[in-house]
C-alpha cells in the first residue's frame, strides 16, 4: 500500500471512528421497539437490544454483554415494568446515568386497560382507553411538532422515568403492556424517539427527525396493506392464545372474540378453558391462533370437536431478524397470519 493511500485509509477510519464515537449509546429492551429506534437512528448509530429473540420478557437473566450495554448507554427505551418488571431495578442499578424513557407513558400513547375475562365484546378497546383522542398526537410530520413532542417526554421522564418506575400503578399491571402491537403508538413513538436522541445528541438532531417523518410516512402504508390484507375475512370470528393482541385489534377494528391466557400468559383454569369452548361451539368461531412458544396441548383441547382452524401468530416477531425492519414485517406477518387463518 502507499504512503497516500495508507494516510488516506488512516484518516478514514479516523474520521469514522470519531463519528461514532459522538453517536449515543442506546438500549432497548425488546424487539419491536429496538426496530423502530434502529428507524430513527439510522446513519447515525445502532441501538443494544436487551432481550433476546425468542426470550419471554416478563422474565429474563440477563447476559454480561447485556448488562454491559445497559451499564454504558445514555438513553434506554423500554415499554415499562408492566412488560419487564425485573427491569426496574436493573435500570436503578446499571443505567442510573441514563435517561429512560418509559414508552407506555409517552404523550400520545394508547393505553388500554387489561382485560380480565375470557370472553371479549366487540367494543371493549373503546371502554377502556387511557387517553380522549390520540389522533391529535399522530398527524403532524414536521420537526417543530416532533420537537414538542420531545418537550413533554421530558417532562413524563422527570415523572414517570426510572427513579420511579416501581410505582404501584405499574406494579399491579394498570394497563396492558403490548402496546407495540398498535402502529399508531409506534407511529407517535418515532417523534418521542426522534426528540429525547436530538436533546442528547443535537449535532444529529435533523438526522432523527427526518428519519421519523420517514418512518411515519412508512407506517401509513403499512397500516393500509393491513387494512387490505384483513378487508376480505373482516367480520370473522377468531380467539387468541393469550390476550396480548388488544392493541392491533383496536386499530384496525378486528375484536378477538376472546383468549385462552390472560395477558401475562398464565395457565388458564378449566372454567376459563370451558368458557372459550362455549364460544366457539356457539358463535362457530372460525380461527384459534397459537404461538410458538406456548402449549400447543391447550390449544388442541380447546379445538377439540369444532371445525376452528388453527393458525401461528408471534407479537414479538421472534422469527425474524433484529433491527429496523422487524417492525412493519411483524404487523404484516399478524395480518397475514390471521387472514390465512380464517
Amino acid at each position: 500500500m502507499s504512503r497516500m493511500r495508507l494516510a488516506l485509509s488512516l484518516t478514514a477510519a479516523l474520521i469514522g471512528g470519531a463519528a461514532s464515537a459522538q453517536a449515543p449509546r442506546v438500549a432497548v429492551d425488546i424487539a419491536p421497539v429496538h426496530s423502530l429506534v434502529a428507524r430513527v437512528m439510522e446513519g447515525v448509530g445502532a441501538p443494544d437490544l436487551i432481550v433476546q429473540s425468542g426470550a419471554s420478557p416478563h422474565e429474563y437473566s440477563l447476559r454480561p454483554s447485556e448488562a454491559a450495554a445497559l451499564q454504558d448507554a445514555d438513553l434506554v427505551f423500554w415499554i415499562g415494568p408492566g412488560l419487564t418488571p425485573w427491569l426496574t431495578d436493573t435500570l436503578e442499578t446499571l443505567a442510573s446515568d441514563a435517561l429512560v424513557s418509559e414508552l407506555l407513558d409517552a404523550p400520545g400513547t394508547i393505553a388500554l386497560e387489561f382485560r380480565e375475562s375470557a370472553l371479549f365484546e366487540a367494543h371493549d378497546h373503546d371502554d377502556h382507553a387511557d387517553h380522549d383522542d390520540h389522533d391529535d398526537h399522530g398527524d403532524e410530520d414536521h420537526a417543530e411538532h416532533a420537537h414538542k413532542d420531545h418537550d413533554h417526554a421530558e417532562d413524563a421522564h422527570d415523572d414517570h422515568g426510572h427513579k420511579d418506575a416501581g410505582h404501584d400503578d405499574h406494579a399491579h399491571g394498570a394497563h396492558d403492556p403490548h402496546a407495540w402491537l398498535s402502529p399508531q403508538n409506534a407511529r407517535n413513538w418515532l417523534n418521542v424517539i426522534a426528540g429525547q436522541l436530538s436533546a442528547a445528541d443535537p449535532d444529529n438532531a435533523s438526522i432523527y427527525f427526518a428519519n421519523a417523518a420517514a418512518g411515519r410516512a412508512e407506517m401509513e402504508t403499512l397500516i393500509d396493506e393491513v387494512n387490505a390484507t384483513l378487508a376480505p375475512v373482516r367480520g370473522g370470528e377468531f380467539i387468541v392464545f393469550h390476550d396480548a393482541y388488544q392493541y392491533f385489534e383496536a386499530d384496525f377494528d378486528f375484536p378477538a372474540a376472546g383468549a385462552i391466557s390472560l395477558s401475562d400468559a398464565s395457565d388458564p383454569s378449566p372454567a376459563r378453558i370451558a368458557e372459550i369452548q362455549g364460544r366457539i361451539a356457539e358463535q362457530a368461531v372460525d380461527c384459534v391462533l397459537t404461538e410458538p412458544q406456548f402449549n400447543s396441548g391447550l390449544v388442541a383441547t380447546v379445538l377439540d370437536g369444532t371445525q376452528a382452524k388453527t393458525g401461528i401468530i408471534d407479537p414479538l416477531g421472534s422469527d425474524l431478524e433484529p433491527g429496523q425492519a422487524l417492525y412493519p414485517a411483524l404487523i404484516g406477518n399478524l395480518a397475514t397470519a390471521l387472514a390465512e387463518c380464517m
